[in-house]
């Protein structure tokens, strides 16, 4: 519960800061940054779970708890379908690329950092 309201209160200081626009057009630009982020933590943290007989307690507060708070899918889902809605399928095309090769590109990075943590 700690780490999940932690998240969550992080996701929602980066939503405010970060500007949703890229390249000067509307685009969930913070969604994007918090869900490579939070993908990448997880990596890091699974990576560095993997083949320990502790750490499972870290990998709940962290992983489960805090990423989950920070990342939801269901804003990536709505902020495409906003977009789609309002017309915009280049933009929200690229938003589904760039979520699905980048967070995937982060876990991958975690999983491997974290393993030789």
């Amino acid at each position: 519960m700690a780490g999940g309201s932690a998240g969550s209160l992080l996701r929602y200081g980066i939503g405010r800061i970060v500007p949703p626009t890229l390249a000067g057009m509307p685009f969930p630009l913070a969604i994007l940054l918090i869900n490579i982020g939070a993908s990448a933590l997880l990596g890091l943290v699974a990576g560095w779970v993997v083949g320990r007989t502790s750490g499972e307690e870290v990998r709940l507060l962290v992983g489960v708890g805090f990423c989950g708070g920070l990342s939801t899918f269901s804003s990536f889902s709505y902020d495409t379908a906003v977009l789609l809605q309002n017309g915009r399928v280049g933009t929200a095309l690229l938003n589904i690329g760039l979520n699905v090769i980048l967070c995937l590109l982060g876990s991958v990075g975690g999983l491997t950092l974290g393993s030789k943590l």
